[in-house]
């Protein structure tokens, strides 16, 4: 059987923040005997009680119902380990400074893998007055086409959004070093250091 929550995900989280089954149900409002089915496999905790048993294990509701819990370790939020995540469904594209559980069309997203730019991704840097005009030698196409355009540093984001059928160029301010990425519908995100 599927299930929103585990009964093994509450018991570790419960264990790691050194509460009882009784002082969680006192935290959420229930009966430790609850708390006691959940973990056993023999119930499962109501919908309603989903937010505040996160807030009481101390991790977020996406953490919770998928069982795998985020520690982001990048504490001085270091732009250069930004996390790139892009929906399958609906194309969304989001990014983390650091490790985080992202969720779209009811899908947990993994983080991409940046691979280098191959010549069928060719991204090209010219600077042009105070800024850099960054193409890429890519079709667009309405089923084969780069979304996006982004250019990462120790300090800064900068992010440009590109639609099927126009062009896979844009001005960006690229200073100091970095990392330039794009991201191409089919074959994937991909990087060219600066």
């Amino acid at each position: 059987m599927n299930t929103y929550v585990t009964g093994a995900t509450i018991k570790r989280l419960r264990e790691a923040r050194g509460l009882t089954q009784a002082g969680l149900a006192v935290q959420i409002g229930v009966t430790d005997k609850a708390v006691s089915k959940w973990e056993t496999a023999k119930g499962l905790p109501d919908i309603s009680l989903i937010e505040p048993l996160a807030g009481a294990l101390g991790v977020s509701v996406m953490e919770l119902m998928s069982g795998d819990t985020v520690i982001n370790k990048n504490v001085s939020s270091n732009i250069l380990r930004s996390r790139f995540y892009v929906c399958p469904v609906c194309g969304n594209v989001m990014r983390s400074t650091g490790d985080a559980v992202v969720s779209c069309c009811g899908i947990t997203l993994p983080p991409l893998e940046a691979e280098e730019a191959d010549e069928a991704h060719e991204i090209r840097i010219e600077a042009v007055e105070d800024e850099h005009f960054v193409t890429v030698t890519h079709e667009m196409s309405k089923t084969h086409f780069i979304s996006f355009i982004a250019f990462l540093s120790s300090d800064r984001a900068q992010f440009v959004k590109l639609y099927p059928e126009g062009s896979a160029e844009t001005r960006l301010q690229l200073r100091g070093g970095g990392m330039v990425y794009i991201y191409c519908n089919k074959h994937g995100l991909m990087k060219k250091k600066v």
